[in-house]
């Protein structure tokens, strides 16, 4: 099985660092042309080069953006006006008790993980559906489904962010056009070596077994036993960008290494 991008344009969000970045690169790999976004002039430019370095021959171009910024969408749409493949995957979020949530919070977390999908599958559909051609990929999390208690905020904004996905699903009915979701664990991104490095300071266990450590105690069902790779995770994203996933369409795809004990 070989999966072919050649043609496609795809437009990740987020994709200077993390998963994005990867998804980035796994798009490029096969054959996609790919547009970089993030928050910065500077960050964009930087990933951009990062990534043709990494995949020679492809091709890259960079777009910067706040994403929660429905100007902001607007300049990049405009920069970026026709692509068949949006993944969605800038994200934010932070870990904080219910009570200690406040509004302003509830918010930002929304704006970003639900509002900016929002608005670039308003962009960005219609012209799908007209060429009857494309993919639409929310970045979800495990944790839409298996709320935390410790960020309660961003498990319900993930939610939404699975809920949105299936209702846009509805309206490519008969056509060839698919949004999914992919939902993520707990991932090693482009923080995780400090992330796990204070984990074994503040619990006061040793460096190599903080990974282990945490998975255990913040996702005891987890199967991997480990913090999944971002490479990992973007290889689902590619697939679901893929013609071979003409038949998967309205599905939360599960990369959160086993963590979820239900079926379906």
């Amino acid at each position: 099985m070989r999966i072919d991008l050649d043609g496609r344009s795809a437009l990740v969000t987020g994709s200077t660092r993390g998963i994005g970045h990867a998804v980035a690169r796994a798009l490029a790999t096969c054959g996609a042309s790919v547009v970089v976004n993030g928050r910065s002039v500077e960050a964009v430019t930087a990933a951009t080069a990062s990534l043709a370095d990494s995949v020679p021959g492809a091709r890259f171009s960079g777009v910067a953006g706040d994403v929660t910024s429905p100007d902001e969408v607007r300049a990049v749409v405009e920069r970026a006006p026709e692509i068949d493949i949006l993944v969605c995957n800038a994200a934010v979020f932070d870990w904080s008790g219910f009570f200690e949530t406040d509004d302003a919070t509830w918010l930002r977390h929304f704006e970003i993980n639900v509002m900016a999908a929002v608005r670039l599958a308003r962009a960005y559909m219609p012209g799908m559906l007209a060429r009857d051609r494309g993919r639409i990929v929310l970045i979800a999390s495990e944790a839409g489904l298996n709320v935390p208690a410790d960020m309660i905020h961003y498990g319900v904004s993930k939610a939404a962010e699975i809920a949105l996905a299936r209702g846009l699903a509805e309206l490519t009915a008969g056509t060839a056009v698919t949004v999914n979701t992919v939902l993520p664990g707990p991932t090693a991104s482009s923080n995780a070596e400090e992330f796990l490095s204070d984990h074994a300071s503040k619990t006061g266990i040793a460096r190599e077994e903080a990974e282990a450590h945490l998975i255990g105690a913040i996702r005891p069902t987890s199967l991997l036993k480990r913090l999944a790779t971002v490479d990992e995770v973007a290889n689902m994203v590619a697939y679901a960008c893929s013609p071979l996933a003409s038949a998967t369409n309205g599905a939360a795809l599960r990369a959160e290494g086993g963590i979820l004990r239900h079926f379906g």
